[in-house]
């Protein structure tokens, strides 16, 4: 019996000290756990930071038809997508390839954790998706030391089980697609959708989801850009399809299929330089730092919002359909002008090219100027402390560098150039700006400031400014027309007049000329503004004086100081595009000013609204003058300088079709509209309007010394009016657009006479039915 109780006492000590051993281990893993919630391996993330992540959302930029114009961002272009927004394949292809049991364990999977210790992670590591966003929100990159990469596991551990404690297993997936880095600046799943695919997540194929997850790995080896690694990229691609067809996602037919075929990329980058309406997002950018400075638009917390890090949505006015037509109507119009530029101006017709009437001192002066203006001047002097001798120096040094060309692709050249030498070279492209608006609203719904953003920043649409020329007319008739209650059938000479010095603050005497040199017989005012007769509109100027031309243009908009003088009558005062595109509208919207609109709405990440609009409205005109105007307008489209609007092929030569590019318009619908031109061809202006539209365009060289030497191009009506002309046709070929063909809206009881005989020769008898204006205008 002894024997048998030494026995029983022998084997049951091996079990106890399993017992104990097992029991220390839990317990030991049960004080790693505690010791790791409570902080002593590091800081862990509270309740709060786990409800709120410390991720850097980018600030999107949403156009009216809801589409994504562009985010702001510094490092992180970011911007959260939810969980029923991503495609089942998308969803499918992570959980096969990283997580096959995802909806089974409470964030740490135990049949992957012994499988990774038995094989030491031959067959597999044991991270689930969890365990992995706890890594990327949390934790950080994984230590190169041992002892501190197990810690990091032990972190993610308990805050994988935080985690799942938190959130649904959903939004876990959503989280884990939208932190993750997938390289060229696309941070998260809707990024990278954006960048590699051109289209949102949840229009992804198969193939491109399987792509995108199998960059999980490593985005940075997984890249599958043509210069990068295209072929690991695929080969990691066919993997992800595997998993999928293991685990029953898909047919083996079809994951054989898919194997098959090319990664399909259609890489577009975003950048703040690259994209649509990169002018309208520069200004945007501005207009959001300003309001983020207004202590009156701060968080609940009292700070202040980051317009780069804090995920805020801006509604727009811009419409991402209208912007594009808006685009490629300058783009594809203006290389065609500037081939024809690049004609004239060889160095072989013109000695001083790109610069016309100019010597050369008047030349190296006008660069020296430039130079000091440019900011590689600003930053060699300021920043790196340079001396203007050694800045100057600089500019004669050929260096390597990036040019704009037309004909180039992706509209670039490497070359070897003295930043002298680029600088002439820029200066020998035409520049454009365009503005579209709602007369009604005030909504912008396109922004075109120039012909490429990444090498001519200034932007011309709002930021510079030009002489407006004949353009500036209508608001002289408008003036007489409010004052004398005139009609475009009222009619006057043509013969030169006089403004002699001293009257209407002239120091000397005005006279001038009208640009076909006619000054015979009588005509209408509807036909004087079409043809832009100098003569006629100096007499309007006569009889009203400057001043109340210059409120008028105020109450339109116009921001700058107009001198008092009878000159301005003929377009002298510098404005923007968009102070034209306000005034005009004005006659569009029945005598009323809309301030432009270009946000409506903000929002921040949580959608909890930050700003809304509200229209800024005045009445200007009343609706017959505003009506009268636009009737005067119409003629200048229908028999005047716009008519070219309205030609077929058989009315202008050949060339035009070669060169005013997608001519013949052949538009019937009502326009109404002004051409304007200034001295020496510098600059060519086109506002054109229909009820619910206005739209202006500016064209000319960056200095008034690059212009065509003759009229032929060097005039609005080849210069700016194909612009108008072709987006407007793209504009109407989207009927849902809703752009009208209407007639403008007439007051009710019309006092004034709109329809009559247009022109009147000389010689020709006077018509009973126009009366010449009263002789007290001093003709």
């Amino acid at each position: 019996m002894a024997k048998k109780k030494t026995a029983s006492h022998n084997f049951s000590k091996p079990i106890r000290w399993f017992w104990m051993c097992f029991l220390a281990a839990v317990f030991g893993v049960a004080l790693i756990f505690l010791s790791a919630s409570l902080g002593f391996f590091g800081e862990m993330p509270d309740t709060t930071a786990l409800e709120n992540p410390r991720t850097n959302l980018a600030t999107e930029i949403i156009s009216s038809d809801g589409e994504t114009l562009g985010k702001f961002y510094y490092q992180d272009n970011r911007t959260p997508v939810a969980f029923s927004k991503l495609p089942k394949h998308l969803v499918d292809a992570l959980i096969a390839t990283e997580d096959v049991r995802h909806y089974e364990h409470a964030g740490i999977d135990a049949r992957g954790t012994v499988r990774a210790f038995v094989f030491l992670g031959k067959k597999g590591g044991a991270s689930t998706i969890s365990q992995q966003l706890a890594r990327q929100l949390f934790v950080g990159v994984r230590s190169k030391n041992k002892f501190e990469t197990a810690i990091q596991k032990i972190k993610e551990w308990v805050i994988a089980t935080r985690l799942e404690r938190q959130y649904t297993k959903e939004e876990i997936i959503a989280q884990y697609f939208n932190i993750y880095d997938f390289g060229n600046n696309a941070d998260g799943i809707r990024s990278a959708s954006r960048i590699y695919f051109g289209k949102e997540p949840i229009d992804l194929s198969i193939n491109e989801s399987a792509m995108l997850v199998g960059m999980f790995k490593n985005s940075s080896l997984y890249n599958p850009r043509p210069n990068r690694n295209p072929e690991g990229t695929k080969n990691r691609r066919n993997v992800v399809l595997s998993q999928m067809a293991k685990y029953g996602f898909i047919e083996e037919t079809l994951k054989d299929s898919l194997q098959q075929f090319p990664l399909g990329l259609n890489y577009t980058p975003e950048s703040h330089r690259e994209g649509i309406a990169t002018y309208f997002r520069a200004y945007l950018q501005d207009y959001m730092k300003e309001w983020v400075s207004n202590p009156q638009n701060r968080k609940p917390n009292g700070d202040r919002y980051n317009i780069y890090k804090d995920g805020l949505k801006i509604y727009t006015t811009i419409d991402s359909r209208m912007q594009t037509f808006a685009e490629t109507a300058t783009k594809e119009h203006m290389s065609n002008l500037q081939a024809e530029f690049f004609v004239q101006n060889t160095p072989r017709r013109n000695r001083t090219a790109p610069f016309l009437d100019l010597e050369p001192k008047e030349i190296t002066d006008l660069l020296n100027t430039s130079m000091r203006r440019s900011e590689r001047w600003r930053k060699m002097k300021y920043d790196l402390k340079k001396s203007n001798a050694e800045i100057i120096a600089s500019f004669d040094q050929p260096v390597a560098m990036k040019i704009f060309s037309w004909t180039a692709k992706n509209n670039e050249i490497d070359t070897v150039m003295t930043p002298r030498d680029s600088m002439r070279y820029y200066k020998s492209f035409l520049r454009s700006g365009m503005l579209s608006m709602e007369p009604q609203t005030g909504f912008v719904k396109a922004w075109v400031g120039g012909i490429n953003y990444k090498h001519f920043q200034y932007d011309m649409a709002k930021q510079g400014k030009r002489q407006v020329g004949s353009t500036f007319k209508p608001f002289v008739y408008a003036a007489a027309i409010d004052q004398l209650h005139l009609s475009p059938c009222d009619t006057f000479p043509k013969s030169q007049i006089t403004i002699e010095a001293m009257k209407h603050g002239n120091m000397k005497p005005w006279s001038p000329k009208n640009s076909d040199g006619n000054y015979g017989g009588f005509e209408t005012l509807k036909s004087a503004l079409a043809n832009s007769r100098n003569t006629i509109t100096a007499r309007l100027m006569n009889e009203i004086g400057p001043q109340p031309v210059i409120d008028l243009a105020r109450s339109l908009g116009v921001e700058q100081n107009i001198p008092a003088v009878p000159s301005i009558a003929l377009g002298t005062p510098d404005l923007s595009v968009y102070e034209m595109v306000a005034a005009y509208s004005t006659f569009a919207n029945q005598g009323v000013y809309t301030k432009p609109v270009m946000v409506t709405q903000i929002e921040d990440k949580n959608g909890t609204i930050l700003y809304q609009y509200t229209p800024e409205t005045k009445d200007v005109l009343s609706k017959e003058v505003a009506y009268v105007s636009v009737k005067l307008l119409e003629g200048v489209t229908q028999f005047g300088s716009g008519q070219r609007l309205r030609h077929n092929a058989a009315k202008d030569q050949l060339v035009y079709k070669e060169i005013i590019t997608g001519y013949p318009y052949e538009f019937t619908n009502p326009i109404a509209g002004k051409t304007g031109t200034t001295q020496n061809q510098s600059d060519g202006w086109f506002m054109g309007m229909v009820p619910n539209l206005v739209t202006g365009v500016w064209v000319g060289g960056e200095d008034r010394a690059t212009h065509f030497k003759t009229i032929t191009y060097g005039q609005g009506a080849s210069m700016a009016l194909p612009i108008w002309a072709n987006y407007m046709r793209s504009c109407y070929m989207l009927e849902e657009l809703g752009i009208s063909k209407e007639d403008f809206i007439a007051p009710e009881n019309l006092t004034i006479k709109v329809e009559c005989e247009p022109i009147l020769e000389e010689g020709d008898p006077i018509p009973q039915e126009i009366t010449p204006i009263t002789p007290d205008i001093d003709f």
